[in-house]
């Protein structure tokens, strides 16, 4: 075999490593983002994740999800005046990360982490029960690729937007949740 082919053959190899680690990622062309100018994440990889809901309806279905993000973003740009919609990524119930500002964009989620942190959240309201099976194993696949592909730190802490500044936000059930997941610090 030549070196192209080798060179091609590992290449693959990892790229299929990586795409096995990351879920079903949505991109803002897909779900029908408004465009919008953000500015990059100075500190890369970024150090923290911050974890939310959105504190509204959930999806389980692609087409209802896309209408969320649609509804999460007109909401942060006209009703709070940020340049886009908030989050890095938010995961529906249907088991797809939906790309927000996406890797290595600052975002505007948590006021104090915004500049180091990767900021996701499961679309709907999770006080008293936790997102569904599909959500929490995306999430959790999410922050993995992040790490994979070189965007979120391999020693991250993961944090819920409560510990970042007074919210009720991710909720009591799946902040309970959160606690139990990898990287997680209690201490902040």
């Amino acid at each position: 075999m030549n070196k192209f082919a080798t060179v091609l053959v590992l290449a693959s190899i990892c790229l299929a490593g990586v795409s096995a680690q990351c879920p079903r990622i949505v991109t803002r062309a897909q779900w029908g983002a408004r465009a919008a100018s953000t500015a990059q994440l100075p500190i890369r990889p970024a150090p923290w994740v911050v974890m939310h809901h959105t504190a509204g309806a959930s999806c389980t279905t692609d087409a209802a999800c896309a209408q969320q993000m649609r509804n999460i973003q007109s909401f942060h740009m006209d009703g709070n005046g940020l340049a886009d919609i908030g989050y890095n990524f938010l995961v529906g119930e249907n088991g797809a990360a939906y790309e927000g500002r996406g890797w290595g964009r600052q975002g505007a989620h948590a006021p104090g982490y915004n500049d180091r942190s990767v900021g996701m959240g499961v679309i709907g309201t999770f006080t008293n029960a936790i997102p569904n099976a599909a959500a929490r194993t995306a999430a959790r696949n999410l922050i993995t690729c992040g790490v994979s592909l070189g965007h979120i730190a391999s020693n991250y802490w993961l944090i819920g937007h409560r510990q970042a500044v007074a919210t009720a936000c991710p909720g009591n059930a799946f902040f309970n949740e959160i606690r139990t997941w990898p990287r997680f610090n209690p201490n902040v």
